[in-house]
């Protein structure tokens, strides 16, 4: 029996970008831009923390470190999910 990997890992997700105002998360192809006055969890982390992102699914992200979540959707139309209660 064989257990090595076979293929091509597809599942590409990847911070290409920090800056003091934003990051660029890079996933199949496509980068997202997180401004941090709209991901505000970002704005006090650190590279490591930033960096250190895994693909929980197809459309789902997560921050170990942080301990954020966040869907594509989320990060695209950032208006349609609020952070306060009204």
């Amino acid at each position: 029996m064989n257990s090595s990997t076979l293929g091509v890992n597809t599942s590409v997700v990847e911070v290409t970008h920090i800056d003091s105002r934003s990051m660029w998360l890079y996933v199949d192809g496509k980068e997202h831009y997180m401004p941090f006055d709209e991901f505000p969890w970002f704005a006090e982390a650190t590279v490591r923390q930033i960096s250190n992102v895994e693909r929980q699914g197809s459309d789902h992200f997560h921050w170990p470190s942080l301990d954020v979540d966040l869907t594509l959707d989320m990060i695209d139309y950032p208006a349609k999910y609020p952070r306060k209660f009204r």
